[in-house]
């Protein structure tokens, strides 16, 4: 598991498929926006790949180990 990812509180419109579909690595702030898990345990860099995709936002980032934004299209 090299990927991180992060969540721009910005952009995010709190739809919460990311928080349904993978609960290990993303949660609800206090003001219900997403946030992701530190290391996203259980969660393959694939899969956050694929959630990341499907964010009807946009929001979710998917940094690959030296940093660099993983391309979602």
């Amino acid at each position: 598991m090299s990927y991180t990812a992060s969540v721009d509180k910005t952009v995010c419109i709190s739809a919460g498929l990311c928080v349904a579909e993978a609960p290990e690595a993303f949660v609800f702030d206090d003001d219900e926006i997403a946030e992701a898990v530190e290391g996203h345990p259980g969660l393959s860099d694939e899969a956050l790949v694929e959630l990341a995709r499907s964010c009807p936002s946009g929001a979710i980032r998917v940094l690959d180990a030296d940093g660099n934004e993983i391309e979602l299209t």
